[in-house]
């Protein structure tokens, strides 16, 4: 059975995702990033996350490359980050790092400061896909801001934990408060 890529796309928009950059390159005017939902956590034994990439992104070379990345976690107020990373705001390469906070971790990698959590990753295996290459990243670095809310992506747009209880019609509940346990 062939399933339509259209369709595929709007059925995966209906998944909440985590908004992260993933950002390469120890040198200035050398590095690049991009904007995923696609990554999440492997292992803690060793630590390590997957993050899948598109093979015609810029970052994809580049990661092979430096063997190292960054996987940085969005909070609700860098959604002009996300678009800037993402290529819908024209800016390329060196030049998105103009925009936000930044640091170097232990890889070299460029880590955003105020992320809700960020991992300084070396590249510990990489598996081919036709479109995508599904990177392994070995934790060599990590940093969180507890009080931070996150970006999340849900239907083609953006959202901040207040618009995702409405919009999951939550209403009033504090999802914060909500366990596995409420769910069995």
């Amino acid at each position: 059975m062939t399933i339509d890529a259209k369709d595929f796309k709007q059925a995966m928009r209906q998944c909440t995702g985590a908004v992260a950059l993933v950002t390469v390159g120890a040198e200035h005017g050398k590095r690049t990033g991009l904007t995923v939902t696609s990554a999440c956590s492997l292992s803690d034994s060793p630590p390590s996350l997957i993050v899948c990439v598109n093979r015609n992104a810029s970052a994809h070379a580049r990661i092979r490359e430096e063997g190292a990345f960054a996987i940085n976690f969005l909070h609700e107020d860098h959604a002009m980050l996300a678009l800037t990373f993402s290529g819908q705001k024209g800016v390329n390469g060196d030049d998105r790092f103009a925009f936000g906070q930044w640091t170097r971790g232990a890889t070299g990698a460029p880590v955003l400061t105020d992320a809700v959590a960020a991992f300084d990753c070396v590249l510990a295996q990489e598996f081919e896909t036709t479109t995508h290459s599904i990177f392994v990243g070995e934790v060599r670095g990590v940093s969180h801001a507890d009080a931070a809310k996150p970006l999340v992506y849900l239907r083609g747009h953006f959202h901040t934990p207040q618009e995702m209880r409405e919009t999951v019609g939550l209403g009033d509940l504090d999802a914060r408060h909500l366990s596995w346990t409420d769910f069995s």
